[in-house]
């Protein structure tokens, strides 16, 4: 008796009008007809179904899986690596895509609202993000971040721009200055850590001396921290956290 198109469609999860369009195609015609002209379906048939299935949850076109069941001369195998060649580009591709949305959603968290060119213009290969889930997580309950996340929110890319630009300057006469042998103490040292102070009130949060004292404990206890700074000049980690307690010391007495 075998199967009728509407069992058939249930077995395999597809539709009638894919079944009709694959006896329309010749990609699988069914093995018999009832007297009255309606589609029977041979176990034989659900076993070249199971193939078509298998073949375009791989992504081949219909006429390719026609080749591979029908031509005595076709190489599945060959098509095989082929296609496992093609869908590990494309799991490659997605991944990356994953990975830029996962970026945008951390961007809109800090509330860094800037296109990508916009994003590569202000911050080049650097990532604003990296430690954004972090950072929330240590200080999400504070005054500070959600001050920090208000003001975040209103940058644009100029916004963005002149900030990247202060911080540069600074860390390149910073390094400068660390470079000269300038002790962490002295005057010029103590002066550009309070200018390091006032840049984060200036953009992101108010910095008391307290919460300046916490941050530089952080600079020298945090190996990541620690790294960022060091790479801009050996030691330059301790030598920071040496002024801004300096400075500090100074400011509140």
């Amino acid at each position: 008796m075998g199967y009728s198109v509407g069992q058939v469609a249930g077995f395999a999860g597809v539709t009638v009008r894919t079944l009709h369009h694959y006896d329309e195609i010749g990609l699988l015609a069914p093995g018999g007809r009832t007297h009255a002209g309606h589609r029977r379906y041979t176990d034989a048939d659900l076993d070249r179904l199971q193939r078509i299935l298998f073949y375009r949850e791989l992504g081949f076109p219909l006429d390719e899986v026609a080749v591979l069941l029908d031509d005595p001369d076709a190489d599945p195998r060959a098509q095989l690596r082929r296609q496992h060649a093609l869908l590990t580009a494309r799991i490659e591709k997605l991944r990356r895509m994953a990975e830029a949305v996962e970026h945008a959603m951390e961007a809109r968290r800090m509330g860094i609202d800037l296109t990508p060119e916009e994003r590569f213009e202000v911050f080049g290969d650097e990532d604003p993000e990296q430690y954004a889930e972090e950072a929330e997580a240590r200080w999400g309950g504070t005054a500070q971040w959600a001050e920090s996340q208000r003001r975040a929110a209103a940058y644009g890319k100029e916004d963005w721009k002149r900030l990247r630009a202060e911080a540069d300057d600074w860390s390149e006469r910073y390094t400068r200055l660390v470079a000269a042998g300038e002790p962490a103490t002295g005057e010029a040292a103590r002066a550009m850590a309070e200018e390091h102070r006032q840049h984060i009130g200036r953009w992101f949060y108010e910095c008391p001396y307290t919460m300046h004292r916490c941050l530089a404990e952080m600079y020298v206890a945090d190996e990541r921290f620690k790294a960022y700074y060091d790479a801009m000049h050996p030691g330059l980690a301790e030598h920071l956290h040496a002024a801004i307690l300096a400075n500090a010391d100074r400011g509140a007495s």
